[in-house]
């Protein structure tokens, strides 16, 4: 199995998911008692939350491309970034490196053709929800995505930065988003991509009466698969 690279920390929270799925892949693919050969390079997520709020992406560049080369240098052969709204940085990663950056949203794409279908919901940070880097890359693949409206973006994002980034799990704050996925749904959609790596620790499909997408399980086992070939 080849070694697989993850920019974690953003947060600490989603990376332990990323870490734990990978090695029960490692398990339940190879046999038990093995895991999975993981490199990490964990960045400060404070800092990273200040640089987002003062729309400093320059600098997440810089960082960004420090930490995958410094992970190509320990002889990784795949990067993962382990948050979806860290993508924004993925053409500074990719500029520096020689080795595949799997992006999260190509990933997620796939399986949602490979489910037929066409409208999702997106949830998400406001990067994620907002920005077209996400967006974009489904719409590439056919799918077109709806996202909530600016009230429930915000509290959605409130939750993630507030809430799911230091791991406290609040019952009022689920039925929120279940809420917010019920008007998704009323709305037509198909299917909910969870578009935050912390997103999976309130949301769980049996929660959600459509197909939901974990898009850090999928990100996972992408480079799972790619790395075991």
């Amino acid at each position: 199995m080849k070694t697989i690279g993850l920019i974690g920390g953003i947060t600490p929270e989603s990376t332990i998911l990323y870490y734990r799925i990978l090695n029960q892949l490692a398990s339940d693919t190879i046999g038990s008692g093995h895991s999975a050969k993981v490199l990490l390079n964990s960045v400060d997520f404070g800092e990273v939350s200040m640089l987002q709020k003062n729309n400093r992406w320059d600098l997440l560049d810089k960082l960004m491309a420090n930490a995958g080369s410094n992970l190509e240098k320990g002889w990784a052969s795949l990067i993962l970034i382990c948050a979806n709204t860290m993508h924004l940085t993925i053409d500074a990663v990719r500029k520096v490196v020689s080795i595949p950056v799997i992006h999260i949203a190509d990933a997620t794409s796939k399986l949602i053709l490979n489910k037929g279908l066409k409208k999702i919901g997106l949830l998400g940070t406001k990067y994620t929800m907002e920005k077209n880097f996400y967006t974009d890359i489904l719409k590439s693949y056919g799918i077109e995505a709806v996202i909530p409206n600016e009230e429930y973006r915000n509290e959605i994002h409130r939750v993630i930065y507030d809430e799911l980034s230091i791991g406290e799990i609040k019952e009022s704050s689920k039925q929120y988003y279940l809420d917010v996925i019920q008007k998704l749904i009323d709305n037509g959609v198909e299917g909910i991509v969870l578009g935050c790596t912390e997103i999976p620790l309130l949301i769980k499909q049996k929660d959600v009466s459509v197909p939901t997408f974990d898009t850090t399980t999928i990100h996972a086992t992408t480079a799972f698969n790619m790395a075991n070939k």
